[in-house]
């Protein structure tokens, strides 16, 4: 028998959190009536399922509306998720100065997510003044707090010796940190340095991880570097990476795929 939220039903966050274990439209009733009664966290997940259409329709630009009202409550993720909804253009126009404004917030509040989006700003001068010394020392306060994306990101300052003289082995302990924390990125940096060591199928075994893992933009990358790879079984990999972006992707993954294959 399914279950039916009133709205003059009050849920806290945990029977939230336990309700979402079952059916996408059940859970989806759930939150929204839960954040019609007011629960925060029901109100910044009800943000993020109407930003993925996650058993309810797609509406990006309800979305914001329901993480701005969660944001002005103190909600930090809710804060950064419409930091991203503004330099991303969902659900409305894009806002580079704004999103920097309120990663910023979020940042300061000790939130990982929101330190490495402000980092990815302050990085590239979207929105903000471009200072890679702040931007670095962000990614760094969110690696240590966990976040495997920014652990992968300060093995890059450190081997590119951007803001930092370069120290190759603090990069690759960084990216093995970062692969091991489950980033497909880092995974794949990790790769890079196992194979110019040698280690060929410890650098084979983080490859297949970050191709189960990786998103599109990403394996379009990938299996352009890997294509060019000097160990012929490294190389090979290249295939399956090209298979995976058509699975994800568009014709022309499909035809670089075709193309791929048949050279």
């Amino acid at each position: 028998m399914s279950y039916t939220l009133t709205r003059t039903e009050s849920l806290g966050d945990d029977e939230v959190r336990a309700r979402l274990k079952g059916d996408p439209l059940e859970a989806s009733r759930t939150i929204l009536a839960a954040a019609r009664e007011g629960v925060v966290e029901a109100q910044t997940l009800l943000g993020q399922i109407l930003l993925d259409g996650h058993g309810i329709e797609r509406d990006p630009a309800l979305a914001r509306t329901w993480f701005r009202i969660a944001a002005e409550r103190g909600d930090s993720m809710a804060r950064n998720m419409l930091g991203r909804c503004l330099e991303q253009g969902w659900g409305g126009p894009v806002e580079p100065e704004a999103a920097a404004g309120h990663y910023r917030q979020a940042a300061a509040s000790g939130l990982d997510w929101a330190m490495y989006n402000y980092a990815g700003m302050l990085a590239t001068g979207r929105g903000v003044a471009r200072d890679q010394g702040q931007a670095l020392a962000l990614y760094r306060r969110a690696a240590e707090l966990g976040h495997a994306k920014s652990m992968n990101l300060v093995g890059r300052y450190y081997e590119e010796g951007i803001t930092v003289e370069a120290h190759p082995e603090v990069a690759y302990a960084w990216y093995r940190r970062s692969a091991e924390g489950g980033d497909f990125r880092g995974q794949f940096s990790h790769a890079a340095v196992l194979a110019a060591r040698g280690e060929v199928d410890a650098a084979i075994h983080w490859l297949q991880r970050a191709l189960e893992g990786g998103n599109l933009n990403f394996l379009r990358v990938g299996r352009v570097s890997l294509a060019e790879a000097g160990e012929p079984r490294i190389r090979a990999l290249a295939l399956a990476y090209h298979q995976r972006a058509a699975e994800l992707g568009d014709d022309s993954d499909r035809q670089a795929l075709a193309a791929y294959a048949g050279a």
